[in-house]
């Protein structure tokens, strides 16, 4: 097997455990995927790994913004502050650490209707925690098919190469 086909099965590896990690939230995994294919695009060094490797940033990209924006705005008109959201993300930190494997979404929702709790009372706590459940999952999967696009555009520039 020669070096190059050493490095292209390790960054494929890396590459899916880059999506692994975007669904698991373990593992940073546009960071993932992007570092791959930058190690690639060293590697092989050709101008075609190079504009891979502009295609793929620039697809995490603009999942990164995406998945921040989308989910916001669907939100705000649900009437969901962001302090809500915060109050979320804090607990789900703690719940990480507490709580292995799915510490951090129990946390999470805990969090969200906790806060919703007490800035709306009971009866409207709980839609308002399932319209930020669906808005955190709207932004996995924004996240994941970026990655996913980012992950074909790398095997066009193997193939192009």
């Amino acid at each position: 097997m020669s070096t190059l086909a050493v490095v292209e099965t390790l960054v494929a590896l890396a590459i899916l455990v880059g999506l692994v990690g975007v669904v698991v939230p373990l593992l940073p995994g546009s960071l993932l995927v992007g570092g791959a294919v930058l190690v690639w695009a060293l590697y092989v060094g050709t101008s075609a790994a190079w504009v891979t490797f502009a295609v793929v940033v620039t697809l995490l990209m603009v999942g990164q913004v995406a998945m921040y924006l989308v989910p916001g705005r669907r939100l705000q008109a649900a009437g969901v502050p962001g302090r809500t959201l915060v109050a979320g993300a804090a607990l789900g930190v703690v719940g990480f650490f507490v709580i292995p494997v799915v510490g951090l979404f129990v946390g999470f929702v805990g969090g969200v209707y906790l806060s919703e709790l007490a800035r709306v009372g009971s009866r409207e706590a709980w839609p308002a925690t399932v319209h930020a459940l669906k808005a955190a999952g709207l932004s996995i999967l924004i996240e994941l098919t970026a990655c996913l696009l980012a992950g074909s555009a790398w095997v066009v520039g193997v193939v192009l190469r």
